[in-house]
């Protein structure tokens, strides 16, 4: 009796677990079954907006109105998102594809650039038009390569799953069409890049990153180490480890990492003058024990120690234990948003865990601001009327097409929100408006030329 109810027993447990094997089967196959799906849907929709695209940018070549002009350029800026979103949702993280974005990217600012902007008063130039014609000439040549790669996807009922595979093992004997098709596309787009170095699609980058105001002498490793030790708060030298940037890097760096416990940290600094570019700090923070104001004196003394003058906060919000502080450079009063620095402070010690100073070396230098052609109530009257503004400043940001503009900002409230409104100081255009999601404008709690930004 007991003999037979043991094999009852293994029976069902065979048979549960073979029903068991058997759903885990299933539920496999339909993930992979979805996983490609979608990846032949994001393929045939990143072909099928490259044959838009080529088409959009050939019949802006015939156009003479700017009437029309202007909607094509946000209908080509439109199909260039939906082409990076397509590549986006690839597998093709394993696989540098980055030129394609970058080639595709750029042909979105492009056109966004020039449709913003009064074509009426400022067309197209010559260059501009040359521009638009390589354009024209470098997509067909792109949607080309697509479409050679989607008639052998489609002729030999190809799997994106087998070219996830590919790049994940990466087997370099696995002879996988797709993988072969899209690096032949990277590889001309590598060439488009090339020969747009000087083109109109550069935008204003080429300027913002020749990095200004970095002065000083070059240091060597030894003195690289030795201010690392100081920023990266590490006694020992023998615990950092120093690197150099690569050949043709737009800016010669050291990168500093240490690794001690549960304590690390990274920091990217300047061959020239030995200033920290990038520095962050990973470690256990923990409790609070001093406030996010005292936390705000810690961090204007980190950037006066490391000879970042005339900064102003621009916000501060604490996350967790940490306490987050962003400045800008102000020049005779008038805050420069592109010149900004970010700082982060444990407020358990103290001490520092994060310096983003990139943009303020990148775009940082002295400038000539002229005096505004409106005064601060004229700006005012641009304001929708239903905003009851709090504050104002003066200010110089980048509009949508890159250039440099004075603005009268404006902090205000309409309802239950807080607004964001920059009015250009000379013509009156409401050049940004920005939504302060998440946050709370204490106006009780400003100094002077600061603002606080509560997280609660």
């Amino acid at each position: 009796m007991l003999r037979w109810i043991l094999i009852g027993v293994l029976t069902i447990g065979v048979a549960g677990t073979a029903f068991w094997g058997y759903q885990e089967h299933q539920e496999k196959n339909a993930i992979l079954i979805q996983a490609e799906n979608s990846y032949q849907r994001a393929f045939h929709e990143l072909s099928y907006h490259m044959d838009l695209l080529n088409d959009k940018i050939g019949t802006a070549l015939a156009m003479n109105s700017k009437e029309s002009l202007s909607p094509q350029m946000i209908e080509i800026w439109r199909l260039t998102s939906e082409a990076v979103s397509n590549v986006g949702q690839l597998p093709l993280t394993l696989m540098p594809f980055n030129k394609t974005e970058e080639f595709l990217s750029k042909i979105g600012d492009f056109t966004y650039r020039t449709a913003v902007r009064d074509l009426n008063n400022k067309p197209l130039n010559e260059k501009e038009e040359s521009t638009l014609r390589s354009l024209y000439k470098q997509s067909g040549d792109l949607k080309d390569e697509l479409r050679r790669v989607q008639n052998t996807v489609l002729d030999e009922d190809l799997r994106w799953m087998d070219v996830q595979l590919a790049l994940a093992t990466q087997d370099e004997q696995l002879d996988n069409t797709i993988v072969d098709g899209f690096k032949t596309v990277e590889k001309k787009v590598e060439g488009f890049a090339e020969s747009n170095v000087d083109s109109a699609l550069t935008g204003t980058s080429a300027e913002e990153h020749q990095y200004e105001n970095l002065d000083g002498e070059k240091i060597n490793k030894k003195e690289a180490v030795k201010k690392g030790k100081a920023l990266l708060n590490v006694k020992d030298e023998n615990n950092l480890t120093v690197t150099n940037s690569g050949k043709g890097a737009d800016l010669p760096i050291y990168s500093i990492s240490y690794q001690n416990g549960n304590k690390s940290g990274y920091l990217d600094m300047s061959q020239k003058g030995g200033h920290p570019l990038t520095l962050l700090v990973n470690r256990d923070v923990s409790k609070q024990k001093i406030s996010l104001n005292q936390g705000l004196e810690k961090a204007k003394q980190y950037l006066e120690q490391y000879n970042f003058d005339n900064m102003t906060l621009f916000q501060s919000n604490q996350f967790d234990n940490v306490g987050v502080y962003s400045f800008l450079y102000n020049q005779d009063g008038t805050r420069v948003y592109s010149d900004a620095i970010e700082v982060k402070v444990a407020l358990d010690h103290g001490d520092l865990l994060g310096l983003t100073a990139r943009n303020y070396f990148m775009n940082h230098k002295k400038r000539n601001i002229p005096n505004p052609e409106l005064t601060s109530e004229e700006a005012k009257d641009k304001v929708n009327p239903n905003v009851n503004i709090n504050e104002e400043h003066m200010a110089i940001i980048d509009n949508d097409v890159g250039d440099e503009v004075l603005v009268y900002e404006f902090l205000g409230v309409l309802g239950n929100e807080t607004y964001r409104i920059f009015i250009n100081a000379m013509d009156g255009t409401e050049e940004k408006v920005e939504k302060l999601d998440g946050t709370e404008i204490n106006f009780a709690s400003i100094t002077k030329g600061e603002i606080y930004v509560s997280p609660f």
